[in-house]
């Protein structure tokens, strides 16, 4: 796989990966160039030898603002369900994007530039930040979106199951989020880091055995308030989503009923909840360390 590289090279990710399946729930004024050309970091790509998939974040679905004085967002985990929500969310809002995930198609709109492959990857991480930066010179938000999610009693998992979630949950998190914070520092007008982690971090459920999922995206958690307080001063916020079981295509439509049962609201939430309150941080400049729970009442209780 060939894949878009640093501003002055390109080089060959070459990702060997277990297939597990993607989370299953479910971030100054910019000063870079005009959008003026179509940036396309690859070819067509395909999902397991499927089909090419069409571009999700086409022009013609999103009521785009662009200027040539824009804000910049990479979003990992950006092909479909949540990622690609947000992708639309912040292209709605005027910013330019630069979007990540495996499987991820190029797109047609000029404000959006896609490198495919996997986070995990140092490579692809500091891929994904440098074409933000050499397309569209600089990085406001970083929504760390990407995340592997997989449900199985303790004494099962695997060691390439074990593998699979500390890649993509801690190193792709920790790789991508130095470079984009050593580049918003660099700017030298704040920035912001959203994680999305999981209710499951604060209520376990015997139902959804994730004790991995809770090991790594508790580790985020964590890591979100040492950040904030970190780089308070540099006016870098750092907060998180964290969300409880959200209506994706990860989920069938004959699991509706039972996964809605599982929150006190009575229903599972909707992609448009969590793109609503990361949202909400973007626009909250005295929000930092933050952990948004937006589950339905979770892990408040039963």
């Amino acid at each position: 796989m060939r894949a878009a590289g640093p501003v002055n090279t390109l080089v060959d990710a070459r990702v060997a990966y277990t297939r597990v399946h993607p989370v299953a729930h479910g971030g100054g004024p910019g000063t870079g160039p005009g959008i003026t050309r179509a940036r396309l970091a690859h070819g067509g790509t395909t999902v397991d030898g499927g089909p090419t998939h069409p571009d999700p974040f086409s022009e013609s679905e999103t009521d785009i603002v662009t200027t040539s004085n824009q804000k910049v967002a990479v979003i990992t985990g950006a092909s479909q369900g949540i990622g690609a929500a947000l992708v639309q969310a912040y292209r709605k809002h005027g910013w330019a994007v630069g979007a990540n995930s495996r499987s991820i198609p190029p797109s047609g709109d000029a404000g959006v530039v896609t490198v495919a492959g996997d986070i995990a990857d140092p490579v692809v991480a500091r891929n994904v930040v440098d074409t933000a930066v050499r397309d569209f010179g600089r990085v406001d938000t970083l929504v760390n979106n990407a995340g592997v999610f997989i449900a199985k009693p303790f004494t099962g998992y695997t060691a390439e199951d074990y593998q699979a979630l500390i890649g993509v949950n801690l190193t792709g998190f920790v790789t991508t989020t130095q470079l984009a914070v050593a580049q918003m520092l660099r700017q030298g007008d704040g920035g912001h880091v959203v994680q999305v982690t999981t209710s499951l971090v604060d209520h376990a459920n015997s139902n959804v055995p994730s004790v991995l999922a809770s090991l790594t995206k508790g580790g985020l958690q964590s890591a979100t308030k040492s950040l904030a307080i970190e780089f308070a001063k540099q006016g870098v916020r750092v907060n998180a989503v964290s969300p409880g079981i959200i209506q994706t295509p990860m989920h069938a439509p004959e699991t509706y009923d039972g996964l809605a049962g599982l929150h006190p609201v009575g229903r599972m939430g909707m992609i448009s909840d969590i793109v609503d309150g990361v949202l909400y941080l973007e626009n909250a400049p005295f929000v930092t360390g933050e952990i948004l729970h937006i589950d339905g009442g979770q892990s408040a209780g039963h």
